[in-house]
């Protein structure tokens, strides 16, 4: 079994999911997770704290590596970012992909190698480029409190607004970046640290169906009962109704006001001591 020592309860006072969404995981059966065969998760304030991979999900991801089960990180940060924890070295972390850039661009561990692949050609890419940048003046002039991720210069496909992660916005200015780049014709989503922004049809769930079929030649909707998702925030609600196996670590708690998609299952600790509790059903149960 894996250790949670890092297992931290939702805060006194803190929001907790509507009665009948988001049952404590500890209440799942464990027939649920027999037939888990690979997980999806989420990054930031899911697997990390502080944008440092939390010591009970690496013990996890280690674990599900050991035991054959495939775990694919499916991001809103960017390339540049992500590349580290993706290529064989010292930082590499025990995943077989990230998808990064909100389903815009794989990165895939292939034998002592790593390999990039994109969601849009070289074309599209090189237009959109010109039109984020664009954007990002716009928003900066407007929303006079805006900052650009710190991140940013790893960016290929998209833009960020950082929100949490070093600087803080308001929920109206969150609201009004948000606005703003939809009225340029992007898709736009809010995570627990950033607002990222896109021009393309891409998003979280056309990443997750485009590695399982790259990764295993095989279609995701076909055998959605084989997979979990693990997420945190907002902008994972797309998963969480997709996936009839979804997890939100105890964190998402903090978004209560703004869901209108809960995961079925809670955790009762937060970020990677949240995960850890997935993995430890997924084990058990194989």
């Amino acid at each position: 079994m894996i250790g949670n020592p890092g297992a931290r309860p939702l805060d006194a006072g803190q929001s907790r999911p509507p009665p009948g969404r988001g049952r404590p995981i500890a209440e799942s059966p464990p027939a649920l997770w027999q037939p888990v065969r690979g997980m999806m998760t989420d990054i930031d304030d899911t697997l990390t704290a502080a944008g440092q991979l939390e010591p009970a999900a690496r013990q996890a991801l280690e674990a599900l590596q050991q035991a054959g089960v495939a775990v694919v990180a499916i991001t809103g940060r960017p390339m540049g970012w992500s590349e580290p924890f993706v290529r064989p070295g010292p930082q590499a972390w025990p995943l077989q992909a990230i998808v990064a850039e909100n389903g815009a661009i794989a990165l895939l561990r292939e034998g002592s190698s790593m390999h990039i692949e994109y969601a849009q050609d070289a074309a599209a890419r090189d237009h959109n480029s010109r039109r984020l940048a664009q954007v990002m003046q716009r928003i900066v002039a407007e929303v006079p409190s805006a900052r650009a991720a710190r991140d940013s210069a790893g960016r290929v496909t998209d833009i960020a607004i950082d929100h949490a992660e070093h600087a803080q916005l308001d929920a109206a200015s969150i609201a009004r970046v948000v606005d703003l780049m939809r009225a340029e014709g992007m898709s736009a989503t809010v995570s627990s640290i950033h607002v990222n922004g896109w021009f393309g049809s891409h998003d979280k769930l056309s990443g997750a169906r485009w590695m399982v079929r790259r990764l295993f030649g095989r279609d995701l909707d076909a055998e959605l009962e084989r997979w979990v998702y693990v997420g945190d925030s907002t902008n994972d609600q797309l998963l969480f109704g997709h996936f009839p196996l979804s997890v939100g670590v105890a964190n998402l708690a903090r978004f209560a006001a703004e869901l209108h998609t809960w995961p079925a299952w809670i955790t009762q600790g937060e970020r990677g001591a949240g995960f850890a509790e997935v993995a430890q059903r997924v084990l058990a149960a194989r």
